[in-house]
């Protein structure tokens, strides 16, 4: 790939493409283009991507800020260091777009990130966190892959969700999320922990803060939802089709300033119970907090920018959290007597519609967005769009509306966990972008949430409407192969035969009698029927499942006692279900079960010191399974049982050739995975008795079923 001199071909080399100020490229089309062309563009994408997002670390004042967390709830900053370029490696070594991993060991540690999940991993002494030299080579090493996987891969246009080009620009957008939210933690890191840098400039023009009026937005119908074919990148939330009709209403014509929300402050709004919800209520009871967290009272108010404290810019947007929004509209309801809320996802597509707001283009940005106008927010007064002022950009806009899928929603198989886990009920939509918004998150389709008490660089308008705040329909889990995994653990017996996972665990609870039972790992163990069933008598059960969609159902069985999900029956015709522990006789088994996301071929080390490790249905589904049998031991104690369990499909969509265990011809004879196993496991297990064949069913439809047999094997580990 020749850069744009048509002399030049990206290297590791190539010096990074970020000027000073920074400049940052807008996200590719991807729907038309000479292939040459748009293999230069998305490797140009991707240095700017990549360099800045490095750059951004420059603001931390030495190798101290890398390594004390911001805030408790997220990691420290040396993880998002390392998280976007491991997340480069570990999609494209799923799509098969690379032949091996650069360094398991990053690819393992930096690879899931928190949205305060229970099964988010934030206990410290889980991690021993490489060196920032280490970090900066590795993030070298990956820049050199993916420059030369983007020279050398092929490339066929329009670039689709099928394309195996998708998973790069995925990655690409992925980091750009990044930049933005470890600027929010830079920004509350630590203030001797940070530096400004001169390419991180902020704004500093401030002025008289306006007075707030409100300007009505004309009733509309709304439609929204991308479609599949879309010219642009999109997450999987911002497909499908969605149509409204709002309501006519009234919407401020200013983000909500420092200065008005300084009113709600100084009349002891955040000490006045009836302007808080409950959970805003215990949120403000736990931090203590008095006013909005960005601001600091040094005998004036000052406001925390991401590496410094200036002057309280009065004119500025307010940042504050849902819940902050959410009782300062109370406040003015109060005040004003006007049904004052905040907008809706639908609303505020109304607003943009009224506003005659545009996508963004090449040129600057007509908002404080895509770092075009500095490295912070500006005055609320700066951007007209219509009647309004920032309908985009300067700082998100939280919305009324729990994040859900649309109509026709669906996952993208290469990252299932982007949206799902947030159709909770407990994550806000966020509209509008900020001041360092960019790509994907700069466009008006785009769809992010967080959960209410979160910070980002985010604040709110207000509007009146006599309407309700419309809240999408309570989620049920409707992805069909969810589902059929959800009948599969927790739903009812097929044709005579038994619960699959509940009879391994049965199996499992026979073979240990006169053993230890102490600890338990269910690896591969997807929705958790398993889990559940060994806890019946393990102390600690540990269940490990690399899909996190999997995982939720298993963390929400937990927390919630029971699960809801459709099934389809016939057609467009389902049927719905719900499934509890309580049915199941299993309440009191829950409390000793606990579910982590992780890679089979390439666990942590805190997985270990197990008297069971049950492995279902798994092998044949690995990437690697030679490194995780090789491996294994290392984790069962001395007596302790390997039991796998296999129906031995083997398919290279999903393991390479050279590394099935069996189902081959070897020396001209037949090789089966039996014989793989004990060749692989003989140093360090015996054979417990003989195979046996154990049956089960997947159901798909009311009239279609699979029928399988998995091969059980028991190994017990050898003395060491």
């Amino acid at each position: 790939m020749t850069s744009p001199s048509q002399t030049t071909v990206f290297t590791a080399k190539s010096p990074s493409t970020r000027p000073s100020p920074i400049t940052l490229l807008r996200t590719p089309r991807l729907d038309d283009g000479a292939p040459g062309e748009k293999r230069k563009e998305i490797g140009l994408y991707f240095l700017n991507t990549f360099d800045t997002y490095t750059s951004l670390f420059d603001c931390l004042a030495d190798d101290t800020g890398f390594y004390q967390k911001s805030i408790p709830l997220r990691h420290p900053l040396i993880f998002y260091l390392g998280h976007t370029a491991t997340f480069f490696i570990n999609k494209l070594t799923l799509a098969k777009l690379l032949p091996e991993r650069i360094d398991p060991r990053m690819e393992s540690i930096f690879a899931v990130g928190v949205d305060e999940m229970s099964w988010d991993d934030l206990n410290d002494d889980h991690y021993s966190w490489p060196s920032v030299s280490e970090v900066m080579d590795y993030r070298a090493r990956v820049r050199a892959t993916v420059l030369d996987l983007i020279d050398t891969l092929p490339l066929h246009m329009p670039i689709n969700w099928d394309n195996p080009w998708w998973p790069i620009v995925m990655a690409i957008e992925h980091e750009r999320i990044h930049l933005e939210t470890s600027s929010v933690l830079i920004r509350q890191h630590d203030l001797a922990r940070v530096r400004p840098q001169p390419a991180w400039r902020p704004c500093m023009a401030t002025g008289e803060a306006p007075v707030n009026e409100l300007i009505t937005v004309p009733a509309g119908r709304v439609r929204i939802g991308k479609s599949y074919d879309d010219a642009y990148y999109g997450w999987d939330n911002e497909y499908g089709e969605h149509e409204a009709d709002v309501e006519e209403f009234k919407a401020s014509q200013y983000l909500v300033s420092n200065q008005e929300f300084l009113e709600f402050v100084e009349a002891g709004g955040y000490e006045q119970g009836r302007y808080w919800s409950d959970e805003g209520q215990s949120w403000r009871r736990f931090t203590g907090a008095k006013h909005p967290s960005f601001w600091q009272w040094r005998n004036t108010w000052h406001l925390r920018l991401m590496t410094e404290e200036v002057e309280m810019p009065w004119d500025w947007p307010v940042e504050v959290n849902y819940h902050e929004a959410k009782a300062f509209c109370e406040w003015k309801r109060e005040q004003t007597g006007l049904p004052v809320r905040m907008p809706t996802e639908d609303e505020w597509y109304r607003l943009v519609s009224a506003a005659g707001v545009e996508e963004v283009g090449d040129g600057a940005a007509n908002g404080n967005l895509h770092l075009d106008h500095g490295a912070s927010p500006c005055p609320v007064t700066r951007y007209r769009h219509g009647g309004w002022f920032d309908v985009v950009g300067n700082v998100w806009q939280w919305t009324e509306t729990p994040t859900y899928p649309f109509n026709n929603f669906k996952v993208h198989p290469l990252y299932d966990d982007f949206t799902t886990p947030t159709f909770d009920g407990q994550h806000n939509l966020i509209k509008g972008g900020s001041w360092i918004s960019c790509g994907n998150e700069a466009r008006l389709a785009a769809r992010y949430a967080f959960r209410r008490h979160f910070f980002q660089h985010a604040g709110f308008r207000y509007i009146t409407s006599e309407a309700e705040a419309a809240q999408p329909n309570a989620y049920y889990e409707s992805d069909k192969l969810l589902t059929e995994y959800a009948e599969f653990h927790f739903g009812d017996t097929s044709f005579g035969v038994g619960n699959f996972p509940k009879a391994l665990a049965d199996l499992a609870l026979e073979a240990m009698k006169g053993k230890p039972t102490q600890k338990a790992l269910d690896l591969g163990c997807a929705c958790g029927r398993a889990s559940f069933e060994l806890a019946r008598q393990f102390s600690v059960v540990e269940g490990v499942d690399f899909s996190a969609n999997f995982i939720r159902l298993g963390v929400e069985m937990a927390d919630q006692g029971s699960v809801r999900y459709s099934l389809a029956e016939e057609g467009d015709l389902v049927s719905y279900h719900t499934r509890t522990l309580k049915e199941l006789g299993l309440e009191a088994a829950a409390q000793r079960v606990s579910f982590h996301q992780g890679d089979a071929c390439n666990l942590k080390p805190q997985f270990t010191g197990y008297d069971l490790v049950l492995a279902a249905n798994l092998i044949d589904r690995l990437y690697r399974p030679r490194r995780f049998l090789d491996s294994i031991h290392e984790r069962v104690n001395e007596g302790g049982l390997l039991i796998i369990a296999s129906p031995y499909t083997w398919l290279e969509e999903h393991t390479p050739k050279d590394e099935w265990i069996g189902g081959f011809k070897k020396d001209g004879e037949n090789y089966t995975t039996l014989d793989g196993l004990r060749d692989l496991l003989s140093d360090n297990f015996r054979l417990v008795g003989e195979p046996r064949k154990v049956p089960f069913i997947i159901r798909e439809t009311q009239h279609k079923h699979q029928h399988t047999l998995s091969e059980v094997t028991i190994w017990e580990r050898l003395p060491r």
